[in-house]
């Protein structure tokens, strides 16, 4: 299994929002264990849906700004962009059913 890219502020326009097709953002850290938990379902998700969709990593720590942009306040955070809108937003674990159930509607 391959590892995600992570994207920054100065790259997030340019791979989520101007993304050719929809985009799931794990935004994580390093310190977080319940990002860690979610780490594997996320990659799993990632290479089943390799062909609808692209997956990307966003460290809190590194990127405040985005982190006030989306007002995220808690990680782990899964956010799903499609046209360059955010459809859905998961905050905390989620198993990978739920996960699934948020985001299939929209691919």
């Amino acid at each position: 299994m391959s590892e995600l890219k992570y994207v920054t502020q100065d790259t997030f326009d340019a791979d989520v929002i101007h993304s050719v097709e929809p985009v799931l953002v794990d935004v994580t850290a390093v310190w977080c264990a319940p990002c860690r938990m979610l780490e594997p379902i996320v990659k799993e998700v990632a290479e089943t849906w390799q062909d609808k969709m692209k997956v990307v990593k966003l460290d809190a720590d590194q990127n405040p700004a985005l982190m006030m942009q989306y007002g995220i306040l808690g990680i782990p955070t899964l956010m799903f962009f499609k046209d360059g809108k955010l459809q859905e937003r998961l905050t905390g674990f989620q198993s990978k059913e739920k996960l699934v159930a948020k985001i299939s509607p929209h691919l």
